[in-house]
């Protein structure tokens, strides 16, 4: 029997959550319902078509809800670093006991019946680590060795998800970082990741684009510009004694001139010009540490040299270490293969589908696309097209501030809590719910990488749909907890 105390703490729960929570998973399900009919079926409730599955893991999720709902909260940071240990351990064999599911191995049958993803489950495994070892009173982001400890935490997860060959399942955890950035984090630590988004895009964008009248690319040329006015803004913000502006005047007078020797006498690779002013600037950085003896010039050099070695690492990977169907998603996503038939096939096919649908939609399961199966996995991971063609662009825009709302109450949840237990885990699943919901969409309608991850509560799946109500409700467990205290304190 449940306590009192237990029963009593239920009124506390955020009932806003708990009503968008329904109303997407009704939403979802009559989305799977349409992009996995057929013509001529009739029976969706039966347990042999994905709707009536999806409906089973729906019900499944309310009394798992229901339990965590009754959980005591103390169990919650007791149990974490022991589940937190089981979850490695299980991610480390799961590519023992899987079988190959589409070149992944990260799925694991039970009987012919049902099978589970292991990886869903880490994030709110890992979340709950997460937020017991940030908690600590002595526990401080801005030391080194604590920032390793917490990162260690999200990349032991991310490598053994990789071995599964689930990597847009593992680049979902590099959302913890945004939950690392509000409990002091440095900034520097997102402008490098911001930056590394940059020199990623523009480098392998225009890499096969010359420079008019040189013999360098594009891409390459202006990477090593910005990473090189990069380098002035930290020296700026870092090193305000500094004579930056006058750096970026010389600098800039060299990039000209070497253009020009380049463009009318003779041709060159002007790009081992920016890389000579880079290391100039590197060693000038190195030279002032040394007689300054501040560590702060030494990161900046760091930043440069790795800035560099990732523009031509970055090359080097998409070339010869991603698999051919991975380096075409790139390359559509990039805009350099607009090839339909190949690498941009689901991407062409899930506009099509939502463009088709128009302001209204074409009605619940009337969509033409999805019943003709030309979207590839339209019921998983580009679920969010037949939303799209069949409520139009108005039952998308629903959804998407459904969404929006769900965050945007999770956010002020996580600042109202009063311990740091529960704010760190709060904003582990913020982060975790706008990555899924970011991505996936921008995927679908080709403004993100095809990495493969689910919409939450839409997409078809039990995996995905427990583990979503898993952070869910651990989270508004917590809550309901915090405000029962709160209220009872005044």
């Amino acid at each position: 029997m449940f306590t009192l105390r237990e029963r009593a703490s239920g009124f506390y729960v955020d009932w806003l959550v708990l009503l968008i929570y329904l109303t997407l998973l009704a939403l979802g399900w009559m989305s799977v319902c349409g992009a996995s009919h057929e013509y001529g079926d009739t029976d969706f409730l039966s347990f042999t078509t994905r709707s009536g599955k999806q409906l089973l893991w729906i019900v499944c999720s309310f009394g798992l809800g229901f339990v965590l709902l009754m959980t005591d909260e103390k169990y919650f940071d007791m149990l974490s670093t022991i589940l937190y240990v089981g979850m490695m351990f299980l991610l480390l064999i799961t590519p023992l006991l899987a079988g190959n599911i589409k070149g992944s191995h990260s799925w694991i049958k039970f009987g012919s019946v049902m099978s589970l993803q292991p990886a869903e489950f880490a994030k709110c495994i890992t979340a709950l680590a997460l937020a017991k070892v940030l908690s600590q009173s002595d526990f401080n982001l801005r030391v080194r060795e604590d920032f390793w400890k917490a990162a260690a935490i999200v990349l032991l997860p991310v490598g053994l998800i990789i071995l599964q060959r689930e990597t847009g399942t593992a680049l979902v955890y590099l959302a913890f970082f945004f939950v690392f950035y509000r409990e002091g984090m440095s900034g520097s630590v997102l402008f490098a990741a911001a930056a590394a988004v940059v020199y990623f895009i523009v480098g392998l964008r225009y890499a096969s684009d010359p420079l008019p009248e040189t013999t360098a690319s594009i891409g390459e040329y202006v990477v090593l510009i910005i990473i090189g006015v990069f380098t002035l803004v930290l020296m700026h913000r870092y090193l305000p004694r500094e004579r930056t502006g006058k750096m970026f005047v010389q600098g800039l007078a060299c990039t000209i001139v070497a253009y020009f020797i380049s463009r009318w006498f003779v041709h060159f690779d002007v790009s081992s010009v920016q890389l000579l002013l880079l290391f100039i600037l590197t060693a000038y950085l190195i030279w002032q540490g040394l007689g300054m003896r501040k560590r702060v010039y030494y990161y900046i050099a760091a930043f440069t040299v790795s800035s560099v070695c990732f523009l031509y690492a970055s090359d080097f990977a998409l070339n010869n270490v991603l698999a051919k169907h991975q380096r075409e998603r790139v390359a559509v996503l990039l805009g350099t293969d607009s090839n339909v038939n190949d690498g941009g096939y689901n991407v062409h096919q899930s506009k099509i589908a939502i463009g088709s649908g128009g302001l209204y939609g074409k009605g619940f399961m009337n969509g033409t696309q999805t019943k003709l199966k030309y979207v590839p996995e339209q019921d998983t991971d580009f679920i969010f097209c037949t939303v799209g063609e069949e409520q139009g662009f108005f039952g998308s825009t629903l959804v998407l501030l459904l969404f929006l709302t769900l965050i945007w109450r999770l956010i002020w949840l996580a600042e109202r809590q009063s311990t740091t237990f529960g704010r760190v885990y709060g904003y582990s699943v913020v982060s975790i719910f706008i990555f899924h919901v970011a991505i996936n969409v921008g995927m679908v309608i080709g403004l993100a990488p095809v990495i493969g991850i689910p919409l939450p509560f839409f997409s078809y799946g039990g995996s995905s749909l427990w583990g979503f109500t898993l952070l869910l409700f651990i989270f508004l467990r917590l809550d309901a907890i915090d405000r029962r205290r709160l209220h009872l304190t005044n």
